[in-house]
């Protein structure tokens, strides 16, 4: 990798940084800033719930799949102008998504945000590898953790207000805005990265090559199995809340209230990881994550059990949730895009797809069962856990027998 960017001091240093992360965030902002909506979308559009349901997997599938095109062509043309693109298309789509007229335009507008939203998460992430280094890459990483720690309370708290004040459609418009403001910091903000054997080769059988490569390598693939397992389990709680909260009587306006205690805590967790990685080991803080998220979720089911039912009994176990996924996280986010260096672009991109995927049928598979309390959905994100669980098992157990 070749770069034409000039060093910056620790102020350029913290800009460029922040820039990095708001494009990586940008995506599940637009995600998670209409799931307060969502308790109301089948009554304004008269469906099922389960075909709302359907406008986030729509998204998740798009911003998963377009990930996969994103990170090799921004291997072989450049990082910047791939991104520009990216967040040209997330405008468009937030735009239709703010006219639609009915559910099925609405989800296709959603799939048209996600599909360019999706450019800021791949690139952003392989940024980070370019730039960054060693034990500072993962400490990037972390402060990227906090970062989209905060997205979801925030963003479905001031989606609750604006659909109560101004409408379900001006969360969309805000969004339009973003994407606005973030073509503007990439253009005047972000280096230019380009490789420098860009065209040596049909851009498409690049790209084959590099996914061809990276299946090869076994670290890589666990790595993907633990982030996309983690994602999932997190993505089944973002769309399963608001439907388990309003069976506890809590409102569009209430909801970003009680989802924000679990994505705080992730952020705790990335506070944490980042000053204890040097000491502990990625090992060991990915162990700590896998036995936090287990007992979290074993306790809300317990409670669920129980019949101990209210918005607090439903929030308070899975703060222990986020904490442990802040564990979790930056490790395999650093694995993934470090296990080939030269290919960090497409690395991100298959990890990205394989969590959008994964999310998505986690998210469909909320509006599969009903959720008068919390029984249901702790069943799912415990199945997605252990999973990822099993994956972990299977790459720590490589590594010793390597060792």
């Amino acid at each position: 990798m070749t770069h034409d960017a000039k060093p910056v001091d620790s102020t350029g240093h913290s800009k460029l940084i922040a820039n990095l992360i708001a494009q990586i965030s940008f995506g599940l902002i637009a995600m998670t800033i209409c799931l307060p909506s969502m308790q109301e979308w089948g009554r304004i559009f008269q469906a099922t719930q389960a075909e709302v349901q359907l406008t986030f997997s729509f998204y998740a599938v798009a911003y998963g799949g377009f990930q996969l095109l994103y990170g090799p062509l921004s291997d072989r043309y450049g990082r910047k102008h791939v991104l520009l693109i990216g967040l040209l298309l997330a405008l468009l789509g937030s735009v239709a998504c703010a006219v639609s007229t009915d559910l099925l335009m609405l989800s296709i507008a959603r799939a048209l945000q996600g599909a360019g939203s999706a450019a800021g998460m791949v690139i952003g992430r392989s940024m980070v590898q370019d730039l960054f280094q060693g034990a500072e890459r993962t400490r990037v990483m972390a402060y990227i953790g906090m970062a989209l720690g905060l997205c979801p309370p925030i963003a479905s708290i001031i989606g609750g207000q604006i659909h109560v004040h101004v409408g379900w459609q001006g969360n969309f418009v805000l969004v339009a805005v973003l994407s606005a403001v973030l073509i503007w910091t990439t253009w005047r903000g972000l280096p230019m990265l380009v490789t420098a054997t860009a065209h040596d080769a049909h851009w498409l059988d690049h790209m084959i090559a590099a996914y061809r490569r990276l299946v090869r390598e076994r670290d890589f693939l666990l790595y993907m199995v633990i982030l996309a397992m983690t994602t999932s389990t997190f993505y089944i709680f973002l769309a399963g809340a608001p439907i388990v909260l309003s069976s506890y009587g809590v409102g569009p306006e209430g909801v970003g209230w009680y989802i924000m205690f679990v994505p705080i805590t992730y952020i705790g967790g990335n506070f944490i990881t980042s000053h204890l990685i040097h000491r502990v080991g990625e090992r060991q803080m990915m162990i700590l994550g896998q036995v936090a998220a287990i007992s979290s979720l074993c306790l809300l089911l317990l409670l669920g059990l129980l019949g101990v039912n209210s918005p607090w009994a439903f929030t308070l176990p899975l703060m222990l949730l986020g904490l442990g996924h802040g564990f979790l996280n930056p490790p395999a986010l650093a694995g993934t895009v470090g296990v080939i260096p030269a290919l960090a672009g497409s690395a991100a991109a298959v990890a990205g797809l394989m969590q959008q995927l994964t999310g998505a049928v986690g998210g469909a598979l909320v509006g599969w069962f009903t959720h008068e309390g919390s029984v249901n959905l702790a069943l799912l994100m415990i199945a997605f856990t252990l999973c990822g669980l099993a994956g972990q098992l299977a790459l720590h157990h490589g590594a010793h027998r390597r060792a």
